[in-house]
């Protein structure tokens, strides 16, 4: 069971996380914007060189976008929570079996 200073402490870093996320978010959509300005005046989107960063900068940011909603179905704090207690279970009914 946590106090109440432990959830304010999880609660601050899930918000310090979501507030990295938007941040994040802010600078691959400027930099991004600048990029395409970039390319259009340089040689007039013939060569669209900037999705290249687009595409593999926003890669990164859907990951950070899981992580900081929690949204990661497989390595989530619930997972490791069911996996935890699932191991302590499991050492429980051997040593009870012994």
């Amino acid at each position: 069971m946590k106090n109440s200073e432990e959830k304010y402490i999880e609660a601050r870093r899930k918000v310090q996380k979501i507030k990295d996320f938007y941040t994040h978010l802010m600078v691959f959509i400027v930099v991004n914007l600048l990029l395409f300005g970039i390319n259009w005046y340089t040689i007039d989107l013939s060569y669209p060189w900037f999705l290249w960063v687009f595409f593999g900068w926003g890669i990164g940011l859907a990951f950070d976008y899981l992580k900081a909603f929690d949204k990661n179905p497989m390595f989530s704090k619930d997972w490791e929570e069911r996996k935890i207690n699932e191991y302590m279970n499991e050492e429980h009914d051997q040593h009870r079996w012994e």
